[in-house]
């Protein structure tokens, strides 16, 4: 199945069943997805009706919970070396994870306001919804609890986490509302599913130009059953609660830290990561963050080039 959140001007949403070529959907009355995740009772379909992702919030507007990993060890490892900087051993099997908002997302074709001093930075990740998790979860159990699958834009303002993360407390202002793909859905419809991690292109375009092109299945240390049970640790996880893996990131073939898709690398899932690369191989970055005007475009496809999650598409737009 594959699910949207259409916006009826409610916070929540009404949830629809998407048809596989996301052509056409059936709203679910009065259904919502947190509803579904909750054990609700499923009520019949509505009418079939043309599919506009224009019309998506994100598959859960609102989520009581969102915990985004750094999944991929590599992107870890070269903003490290960026400035020079040991990686600790640990990072190799403890993952990295923050909380993140979650008492709004943005709608996949909302655009990112901000100013261009931030540092406006789009990441491009795969993440999961889950079913109720019990404290100190096994990784067994967490893999059980998995209910969808979708992508994540989590933005990041780069220019203003080197001193959030300098007061010892975590992101605030530099993480703001993140934004989904328009759908979520059910990981035995994804054929790249192996119960822990996604395989398949990644693809990321920035105004119109291939930036990124990563596979999420390749170089991700710690799968989602892994981030799950390390959440659960020390808490239960209500339904609805939201693990993104961190920015997709791979290295190149020969292990280094990967080149742009126009020299026939795989690219980058955040600019961050280019401007890392920048400086490791010239000594300064060149890529410049986000500006007004900007597009940024991110999908995974089937290998028959059909869509499986719709596509993230957000222009950037000037703080008024």
């Amino acid at each position: 199945m594959r699910y949207a959140t259409l916006d009826n001007g409610t916070p929540d949403g009404r949830l629809a069943i998407v048809s596989e070529d996301l052509a056409t959907c059936r709203p679910l009355p009065g259904m919502t997805l947190q509803a579904m995740l909750d054990g609700a009772e499923m009520p019949p379909p509505g009418p079939e009706q043309p599919f506009d992702p224009a019309r998506c919030l994100s598959p859960l507007p609102r989520a009581y919970q969102f915990l985004d990993g750094s999944a991929y060890v590599n992107h870890v490892e070269l903003v490290r070396r960026a400035r020079g900087a040991q990686m600790p051993d640990s990072f190799w099997h403890d993952p990295l994870m923050y909380q993140g908002g979650s008492d709004g997302f943005l709608p996949p074709t909302a655009p990112i306001r901000g100013a261009r001093d931030w540092g406006m930075d789009f990441e491009a990740e795969v993440a999961v919804i889950t079913g109720p998790v019990p404290m100190g979860a096994t990784p067994a159990q967490a893999h059980d609890a998995i209910r969808l699958v979708m992508l994540c834009n989590d933005i990041s303002l780069r220019a203003l986490i080197p001193d959030e993360l300098a007061k010892g407390f975590g992101f605030v202002q530099s993480k703001p509302a993140c934004a989904f793909s328009p759908l979520a859905v059910d990981p035995r419809a994804l054929p790249g599913w192996d119960g822990g991690h996604l395989s398949g292109t990644i693809r990321v375009d920035l105004n119109g130009a291939p930036f990124g092109r990563a596979d999420a299945g390749v170089d991700m240390t710690f799968d989602f059953p892994t981030l799950i049970a390390h959440a659960a640790k020390t808490r239960a996880l209500a339904a609805g609660t939201i693990i993104g893996s961190g920015t997709v990131s791979n290295r190149d073939k020969d292990g280094g830290p990967g080149k742009p898709v126009a020299q026939g690398g795989r690219g980058y899932s955040c600019i961050a990561e280019q401007r890392m690369v920048e400086t490791i191989m010239s000594g300064e970055p060149r890529t410049p963050f986000l500006g007004a005007g900007d597009r940024v475009r991110i999908w995974m496809e089937d290998d028959a080039g059909l869509s499986l999650f719709g596509t993230i598409d957000q222009s950037v737009e000037a703080l008024t």
